[in-house]
């Protein structure tokens, strides 16, 4: 089966091939990142509008890039949700009306199912079950994974993700959008000794997370510190210090708790190297391995959504009618494949 993915949830246009035999064929992104980046974040109707200019210029060329047709495709997967309502709705149009005219089954995928999947398109890919650490700009969740469509979620963050936390710290610093890369390169010059964060809610049990009040303490430690750049670069290196411990305490307790011997993480976030050594460490500590998508799908992209169709199409989920898209969407919702078509079936 030859599922082309399509990705619009936010500011980055992903299109992706996946066979089932024959693994990944071709994928293209376009990063809208200098569209927003003068307005230092990302505006949603510019968003869509650049998508709907891409995404089927994007389809030409990955089809050319793994020397198909459209008449090839056998299936189609896009971004149902979460995400940016317009956005969504740019990549679920294109995908519904594509899938229409050449008759064949579509497919809405969940982003964050997407992002737990994308290690499964390396060449070692981690076996169910594991524990996942998703992180991303909008997103920050800690989840058991049994297998596809089957979540726990342990924790997550109660207000911004760890990724919005990143680049409205690197705002405050004076860097460009988007800040997380750049937050990362400050941090790597900055003395880790002079400036310390809290390491929010990690003195009480659970799994949830909190950067709100971490921001907070960034934004007072400015208001007071000198301008120079060696200061700036300081508190970079505390901030990503803290964010970094928050998660390898977090994912410590959440291995021992499970018991799990596999991690994975996924997600913008998931770049940093600061971050990947670091739960390197807690893994090996824990007696567990750990996972890593290749930096190129860490970020949004097709190929983990023409991934994650595939897997739910082949077991014989599709979309009956147009589904409405969903800017929220509760990742422990989802069903398993085989669950979803007992209850078509029962229908």
């Amino acid at each position: 089966m030859t599922v082309l993915g399509i990705e619009t949830s936010c500011d980055e246009t992903g299109i992706a091939l996946y066979d089932s035999e024959r693994g990944l064929l071709a994928h293209c992104l376009h990063s809208q990142v200098d569209t927003h980046a003068r307005y230092g974040g990302v505006v949603p109707e510019l968003a869509s509008r650049d998508h709907i200019q891409r995404v089927l210029p994007l389809i030409d060329e990955c089809l050319a890039k793994a020397q198909l047709t459209r008449a090839d495709i056998s299936g189609i997967a896009y971004t149902r949700g979460p995400g940016l309502a317009g956005a969504l709705l740019v990549g679920a149009s294109i995908a519904n009306s594509l899938a229409w005219s050449l008759q064949c089954p579509v497919l809405g995928v969940h982003h964050m199912e997407a992002h737990c999947l994308a290690p499964m398109l390396e060449p070692n890919p981690p076996p169910f079950p594991f524990l996942a650490l998703l992180v991303s700009g909008g997103h920050t969740l800690l989840v058991q994974v049994a297998g596809i469509g089957r979540y726990r979620l342990l924790g997550e963050s109660l207000d911004d993700a760890a990724g919005e936390a990143f680049d409205k710290t690197a705002k405050r610093l004076g860097l460009p959008y988007p800040g997380g890369p750049e937050l990362e390169a400050l941090a790597h010059n900055g003395d880790p000794q002079r400036f310390r964060f809290p390491r929010p809610m990690t003195d009480r049990p659970g799994f949830d997370f909190s950067f709100s009040g971490l921001k907070t303490a960034v934004v007072n430690t400015l208001a007071t510190a000198p301008t120079d750049q060696a200061t700036r670069a300081a508190i970079a290196r505390a901030f990503q210090d803290a964010v970094v411990d928050t998660f390898a305490i977090k994912v410590r307790r959440a291995l021992e708790h499970t018991g799990a011997l596999h991690l994975v993480v996924a997600g913008g976030v998931g770049a940093n190297q600061a971050l990947r050594s670091r739960l390197r460490e807690v893994a090996k500590a824990a007696g567990a391995n750990v996972a890593y998508p290749r930096l190129a799908f860490c970020t949004d992209n097709g190929a983990m959504i023409a991934y994650a169709g595939a897997s739910r199409l082949q077991a014989g989920e599709r979309d009956q009618a147009v589904k409405a898209v969903r800017p929220r969407w509760p990742l422990e919702t989802l069903q398993p494949p085989e669950e979803m078509s007992l209850a078509r079936d029962g229908d």
